[in-house]
């Protein structure tokens, strides 16, 4: 079993807070603009760290992280990016292969919003963290937390901070 935080859009912003559930996890997951290379620098010093770039970020970044990170953990096949849409509107650069060769979770930010979906179509849980930085039209700053057991996508958290 692993306990999974992921976040998204941190636009150069990280507190104590972020850090205090950084903490708590086996992993953390960051889904991309990250902004400055030191938010994630400050959580890869607490946990491993997977990451991918989002579209703000500058080639510092993008020289440390993918544009897509797909892995197997726990049994569940993950894909996470930045800009991926959502079932039935997925972004197109990742359109065919995504109906191809579906993953069980596919993450993907950019959006700001909080989303969790099932694709019953192709049988994964999409899952949008929203934004826990300070930058953009969020009203609320939000991240999930979870965990991933023999296969399974379990005790999903939605955590929410003021803006």
């Amino acid at each position: 079993m692993k306990k999974i935080l992921l976040l998204s859009d941190t636009h150069s912003y990280i507190d104590d807070r972020i850090l205090d559930y950084a903490k708590q996890a086996d992993e953390i997951w960051h889904a991309g603009d990250i902004g400055d290379i030191y938010v994630t620098d400050k959580l890869a010093a607490i946990k491993p760290l997977r990451a991918v770039y989002g579209n703000i970020d500058d080639q510092k970044v993008r020289a440390e992280f993918p544009l897509n990170n797909r892995f197997i953990l726990e049994g569940v096949d993950v894909w996470i990016t930045h800009i991926g849409g959502y079932p039935t509107k997925y972004n197109p650069a990742i359109r065919t292969e995504i109906y191809a060769n579906p993953p069980k979770l596919f993450i993907c930010g950019h959006s700001h919003i909080l989303k969790v979906m099932p694709d019953k179509q192709l049988g994964l849980i999409h899952m949008n963290p929203g934004a826990v930085g300070k930058h953009g039209f969020q009203k609320v700053r939000t991240m999930l937390r979870f965990e991933l057991n023999d296969g399974k996508i379990e005790n999903l958290e939605v955590i929410e901070f003021k803006k």
